[in-house]
């Protein structure tokens, strides 16, 4: 693969969508982003409202076999972007409320591609390997012979061999599996996070890279700050739901620049009078009694 640039795409039917703080926290409360909208691509509306249905019916994935197996190369997510945007993002996802879904060998960074393989006699292989090319045009980047070329075909076994997952991974790739076995034990064992779909959830955005979710669980609340942006200054910060529960002060619970997750550690939060949002990073935050003598 050595010699390929792998831009992440915006067109297709990626295209449709910014990737933007309030979409994040949009999916988070809602499940999906279309309930009935004009989808401009397939020329109508496109979805269905999720009102009074459960979080858990939704399985949410930052890739699938979908994404990654009907891309020209079969490339991962983690070698699309880089490890912290990509440690935040799945926080998001197994701290919301929905059904997550881990990929096969995302939750060790598995280097190997998931290509498109099939084990068909001779005259549909090529009828199928046709088909891919033609499904692939709609990304601009691969509408041209040098690209097409390049592209594996199904019916070779190298093509099959190549995507063949190596578990080793799981020790070599130790702090990647760290994240995602702590992530996966807040959420079954958080107070809050543990009960993510009978919770009320509330979001707002805090700059063009920023955005905040706060759990309500009767008289348990957390805030899960995300930024997948350039660190973040906030003063003042005029947004109610950055504020923590009256007499109480906010404390961080977990966060995903942890060195353990291969992180470059977490600045000291101060909450009282100026926030500062760590780049390409994910804190959540639980809220801690006032002790006696310490400034409200």
């Amino acid at each position: 693969m050595g010699g390929r640039a792998f831009p992440t795409p915006h067109d297709a039917y990626y295209s449709e969508y910014y990737g933007s703080p309030q979409e994040m926290i949009s999916s988070t409360k809602w499940g999906y982003l279309y309930q009935g909208q004009y989808y401009f691509l397939q020329g109508k509306r496109r979805g269905s409202s999720t009102i009074g249905l459960s979080p858990s019916c939704f399985v949410n994935y930052v890739q699938n076999h979908d994404q990654v197996g009907n891309s020209a190369w079969g490339i991962r997510l983690h070698r699309l972007t880089n490890p912290a945007a990509l440690r935040a993002m799945t926080a998001l996802l197994m701290l919301s409320p929905q059904t997550p879904m881990l990929f096969q060998g995302q939750e060790f960074s598995c280097s190997a591609p998931f290509l498109y393989f099939a084990d068909l006699n001779q005259e549909i292989s090529h009828q199928v390997h046709a088909g891919r090319i033609e499904f692939l045009k709609q990304f601009t980047n691969i509408d041209s012979p040098e690209i097409i070329d390049t592209i594996d075909k199904p019916y070779e076994p190298e093509t099959f061999e190549q995507s063949k997952i190596d578990l080793t991974e799981r020790e070599r790739h130790a702090k990647v599996y760290a994240l995602h076995r702590d992530l996966i034990r807040l959420r079954r064992e958080d107070p809050v996070f543990s009960v993510g779909y009978a919770c009320h959830i509330e979001g707002a955005v805090l700059g063009t890279s920023g955005f905040l979710l706060r759990y309500f669980k009767g008289q348990e609340q957390r805030l899960l700050l995300i930024n997948l942006g350039r660190e973040l200054h906030l003063a003042p910060v005029p947004e109610p739901m950055i504020a923590p529960p009256e007499g109480c002060t906010w404390e961080v619970l977990w966060t995903s620049e942890s060195i353990e997750f291969g992180g470059s550690g977490t600045p000291k939060l101060d909450t009282e009078k100026f926030w500062r949002l760590q780049g390409n990073a994910a804190v959540v935050l639980s809220p801690v009694p006032i002790q006696e003598g310490e400034n409200q």
